[in-house]
């Protein structure tokens, strides 16, 4: 299986693409589209839209929340100390460290998540292409089935329809 990919001067243009590959029977999560700007006013740019991140960010900050509890309880019940009747753990200093280790949570959290899902780290055989960064919007698909090569290259025009 081989990459192919075409690259596009406008929004419009890739759109135009992106649904001719869909009609060639390639899946949405096949179809790469790289811009170096924004397109949330075409459909490609909303295709992949939908993310965990959020709720990882939220279970890291719990997993901070509970961390903070903790170790606030255990430090300050290890030892036997004297409090004359007041309570063994002051929950208003307490609060600072809750707060400061749930957002630790969240952000290495959401660090983590970032790193995994954009792919970062896993080498230079990713499809890419230098004209990205000039403007350009790269639509193809990274692994092509043998039996929709040509229905592929018709699809993002690198070789037309036969009339």
């Amino acid at each position: 299986m081989k990459p192919l990919y075409a690259l596009y001067p406008d929004g419009g243009s890739a759109q135009k693409a992106v649904d001719r590959l869909r009609a060639a029977g390639i899946a949405d999560r096949d179809i790469t589209v790289i811009s170096s700007r924004p397109m949330e006013a075409y459909e490609f740019g909303r295709m992949e839209s939908r993310s965990w991140m959020w709720w990882i960010a939220c279970g890291g900050a719990l997993v901070g929340l509970a961390l903070a509890v903790l170790f606030v309880w255990a430090s300050s019940t290890g030892w036997e100390i004297d409090v004359g009747g007041l309570p063994v753990i002051a929950w208003w200093p307490a609060a600072i460290i809750a707060f400061e280790l749930t957002m630790l949570g969240a952000i290495v959290a959401t660090a983590v998540t970032l790193v995994v899902t954009a792919g970062l780290g896993r080498g230079r055989n990713r499809l890419y292409d230098p004209a990205v960064a000039d403007g350009l919007i790269l639509v193809g698909v990274e692994q092509v089935p043998p039996d929709k090569v040509g229905a592929v290259e018709r699809a993002i025009g690198i070789r037309p329809d036969p009339a």
